[in-house]
């Protein structure tokens, strides 16, 4: 037998209830009058507000069941255009990661269906938009082409839900036991219970309830898996907010070249990496396009305690340096895939010693990979001056230097769409070359440090720090060849 994926469409596919686009569809077709009454449109905005924010009540449940009855004398062909006209524009409101989720059950060989209690004239234009195989849907049923006010089947909600589906399983061959379900809503507890494979999406706080009880993988189409949401809100989000240049008084910035961020859309970010202080610099870019972003991040960081949830909790992707594993360009891929942006930075760590003063930067393929792969523009950034905010001898920032705080300087470049063909290696000298172009002049010829220059690229008490060798610091480099190889 096959197994299929059934999806709930308000507040599960879509962040919010379809109805407004429907009812204006309505209108612009002439089945509703285009005149409202006094107050008709504060209460449709008041009840679609309260299910976008709590999901699905009994009373508005049996309300919209009475819409069933409301639509007696409709004529049904004015109700399939407007069907058509709400679908696209419903089409471009499917959450990214529910996109993403569709894609990965079609490669897997699933069927792809949409369950909902939304009217089939409604549902079968947008699912057939999607790409989907089936629906089941509230059937409104008419006579002569005119709707009778009459359901034609089930009304599919709650244990109606699960008896439709049940009878389109048994018609098409699918077996239960193998195949998912999504869906918000308490209501379709019942549909959840009965498949194997059973996702809450954007739960309601009963279905919250009873996913955690049932340790059921919960969902938000909008953000990677694993990522949370609290309030409705993603925590990269809420961060984001704090990623203003004014915040940080220590540090003084210097921004161009940021119209070359996409403000919609996939894009890779490729910039060099001077300082742990590199993400914030980033972020501030970010911040200023309108845009959240997916850091690659050693696998290291998501180990340390509270950090590591810190960062996982913002749906950065690790990477296990030396694994050869794809699964970090899979995930990053995933991401574009959903039009977000992922951050890269292709050195893999801040040079130690010597190599941090040689113009000459060297980057691994990560970035031309996932261009090759998602078609996503490569966006090269040019950092410079973080090391004199957060140097790597140093366990936190110099919060303290808000008199003369250090310059920030980061230049954005145009948009790389690498040749068809080009070697890995050949597009990573090109992407490096474009992040040098954008360097200062001082970043663009070799540098002899001074001793106190090289302690301040090592981490806190190295063991390669000169500083901590009686050596001469002139006369040892292979520490440095080294580490900066790690």
């Amino acid at each position: 037998m096959s197994a299929a994926a059934f999806f709930d469409l308000d507040r599960t596919l879509l962040p919010r209830a379809s109805g407004p686009a429907l009812s204006q569809a309505f209108r612009e077709v002439g089945v509703l009058s285009g005149t409202r009454i006094p107050g008709e449109e504060l209460m449709e905005g008041l009840m679609f507000g309260i299910f976008d924010l709590i999901g699905e009540t009994k009373p508005s449940m049996l309300l919209a069941k009475q819409g069933v009855r409301f639509s007696k004398g409709w004529n049904a062909e004015l109700v399939a255009e407007a069907g058509k006209i709400a679908a696209s524009r419903l089409v471009d409101d499917v959450l990214p990661y529910a996109r993403t989720e569709m894609e990965k059950h079609r490669r897997e060989g699933r069927d792809l269906v949409i369950a909902t209690t939304s009217p089939d004239y409604l549902v079968r234009p947008l699912a057939e938009a999607l790409g989907f195989d089936d629906i089941v849907a509230t059937r409104y049923a008419s006579t002569d082409g005119v709707f009778d006010g009459s359901v034609d089947g089930h009304y599919v909600w709650g244990k109606g839900k699960l008896t439709a589906v049940r009878e389109w399983v048994e018609a098409n061959g699918v077996d239960m036991a193998e195949s998912y379900a999504y869906s918000d809503s308490w209501y379709d507890l019942p549909l959840l219970k009965a498949v194997g494979h059973p996702v809450a999406v954007n739960p309601d706080p009963r279905l919250a309830v009873a996913a955690t009880a049932r340790r059921w993988p919960v969902r938000y189409f909008d953000s990677p898996e694993g990522v949370p949401q609290f309030a409705g809100v993603e925590p990269l989000r809420a961060l984001s907010m704090l990623a203003r240049p004014e915040l940080v008084p220590y540090a003084r910035f210097d921004f161009a070249g940021l119209k070359h961020v996409p403000e919609q859309g996939p894009a890779i970010i490729a910039a060099n990496h001077r300082s742990y202080f590199d993400v914030y610099a980033l972020a501030a870019i970010l911040s200023k396009r309108g845009r959240l972003a997916r850091f690659i991040s050693k696998r290291e960081i998501f180990d340390a305690p509270l950090v590591g949830s810190i960062v996982t909790a913002m749906g950065a992707i690790p990477v296990d340096r030396g694994s050869g594993s794809d699964a970090p360009l899979v995930a990053a891929a995933e991401a574009l895939d959903a039009g977000e942006v992922v951050v890269i930075l292709p050195q893999g760590t801040i040079p130690r010693g010597r190599a941090f003063f040689n113009p000459q930067m060297t980057g691994r393929p990560g970035a031309v990979r996932l261009q090759r792969m998602t078609g996503a523009p490569i966006v090269p950034v040019s950092l410079w001056g973080t090391e004199n905010v957060w140097p790597r001898s140093a366990r936190v920032p110099n919060m303290a230097n808000i008199v003369h705080p250090p310059k920030v300087r980061a230049r954005v470049g145009e948009a790389l769409r690498l040749p068809d063909g080009i070697s890995s290696e050949d597009g990573m000298e090109l992407v490096m070359s474009s992040i040098f172009d954008l360097h200062p002049p001082q970043g663009k010829v070799a540098h002899v440090p001074t001793p106190e220059e090289l302690a301040r690229t090592f981490p806190p008490n190295s063991s390669d720090d000169p500083s901590n060798s009686s050596e001469d610091p002139s006369s040892s480099s292979e520490s440095d060849e080294s580490a900066s190889g790690s």
